[in-house]
């Protein structure tokens, strides 16, 4: 959300902005509906205001036994009560359509995000380790599940359709070997708070992070019926939505709340099921769990003074890039360019790992600072000592998918026959295991 002020004062700023992202001038039209806003609220205030300096000379003319006047200012007062209720409506029309506006309209990039319109226009920032050489052709993720036995597709699409998948024995304790990994890395070393959120959360969690209203076709939502009437009653059902990500209820632990600026930066994780339509997504990594509707993932979320906010993305990019380090994965980091942003965001480094199988870079990892741009949606602010409450500003990034991090390890470390090598740091958390067979 956009501080409607700053736009006024910063038209040619702001729609430069958008044109970083490939978007119309937005600051003309926000203007003429705040303006429509302000005259409507001035004549309501107006109105307002004689009504009641109206009725109090009602008392003084009848004090001072002029009837006529009296009576001229009890119909006064009559058709400003009926006027008054028009101006607040119309005032209300004009803040409406005008909040509505600035919902749709994406965060601004900051100055040195650099220029372009899609994934072209990113800039490599650095790498880490090399690609391995293999004595044999390396195989993609699922062919190697599949042919151990411990990846199913079939099945999960018999119980819940396509993007699904089942894993089983060593492949399925793999998976939960690498979310506690990753959440004793960074609640041990990295100074973050495991949190343990809902996974269903309502409208207003949702506008808060920016997932609605704009991306309302990628979430799925569930329904839970009114009193008596049963979930089938959707028309009167009250909605809840499957978290994207846990960067939503965990943002929103500080929404509508002051916090104090000793308490920052705060900084949240959380290993969550994460739900995703994938709804621009047709047609696209059909094969393998590349793209899933359900996928599990640690979030890393910061809370800080506005101050500390790039400070803070540099030290949680190095957070997220530490798990692949510890599992010697291949990997770069990216910039991404304006055009390829998130919509909350004012700047993203993708973390990207090298899948063998697939022979190409993959994201594994984003991490973003939104400035105040999700503060101003959940209005959370934070009070400086002595100073006034002003907004926050939050940041959010994987720290990683796990699900991608399963699909990197089984690629990286499989081995001639199709066997998974077991990473060092993942051992003790596999109980020992070294290397995942058909056995």
């Amino acid at each position: 959300m956009h501080d409607i002020k700053w736009i006024r004062d910063n038209s040619e700023a702001f729609d430069r902005a958008l044109a970083r992202r490939g978007l119309p001038g937005e600051a003309k039209r926000l203007a003429a509906i705040d303006e429509r806003r302000r005259a409507a609220i001035q004549k309501a205030e107006a109105a307002l205001a004689r009504r009641n300096a109206a009725s109090r000379e009602i008392g003084a003319a009848k004090k001072d036994k002029d009837e006529a006047r009296a009576q001229a200012l009890m119909v006064e007062v009559a058709k400003l009560k009926d006027e008054i209720p028009a101006l607040e409506a119309e005032a209300k029309a004009a803040g409406d359509e005008l909040d509505q506006v600035l919902a749709g309209i994406p965060n601004l990039p900051l100055a040195e995000v650099p220029d372009g319109r899609d994934e072209t226009g990113n800039v490599e920032h650095h790498k880490f380790g090399a690609r391995r050489n293999y004595a044999f052709a390396p195989k993609q993720h699922f062919e190697l599940g599949e042919a151990l036995g411990q990846m199913d597709f079939e099945v999960a699409a018999k119980l819940s359709g396509a993007r699904f998948v089942v894993l089983k024995r060593g492949l399925a304790r793999m998976e939960r070997a690498l979310g506690q990994f990753m959440l004793d890395l960074h609640t041990g070393e990295h100074g973050y708070t495991e949190v343990v959120p809902p996974i269903l959360v309502r409208d207003d969690a949702m506008f808060g992070t920016a997932q609605l209203p704009k991306f309302k076709d990628d979430q799925f939502s569930v329904y839970a019926g009114m009193a008596g009437q049963g979930l089938a009653d959707t028309a009167n059902a009250v909605p809840f939505w499957l978290i994207p990500t846990a960067e939503v209820p965990l943002t929103n632990l500080v929404r509508e709340s002051i916090v104090d600026e000793a308490e920052l930066p705060m900084r949240l994780t959380a290993c969550t099921p994460c739900f995703r339509a994938e709804a621009g997504a047709a047609g696209r990594d059909t094969r393998g769990m590349i793209r899933q509707h359900q996928f599990t993932k640690v979030e890393l979320v910061s809370i800080t003074a506005p101050e500390q906010s790039k400070i803070e993305h540099e030290r949680m990019l190095a957070c997220a890039e530490e798990v692949l380090r510890r599992l010697d994965l291949h990997y770069r980091v990216v910039t991404l360019c304006a055009g390829d942003m998130g919509f909350a965001s004012q700047k993203t480094y993708d973390i990207e790992v090298w899948l063998p199988g697939q022979k190409a870079f993959r994201e594994i990892s984003s991490c973003s600072v939104c400035g105040d741009f999700q503060a101003r949606r959940m209005n959370a602010r934070c009070r400086p000592k002595g100073g006034a409450p002003r907004f926050m500003h939050t940041l959010n990034g994987s720290g990683v998918a796990v699900g991608r991090a399963l699909i990197a390890v089984m690629e990286t470390y499989q081995q001639d026959g199709g066997a998974i090598a077991v990473p060092e740091v993942l051992q003790n958390y596999m109980g020992g295991v070294k290397v995942i067979d058909k056995s």
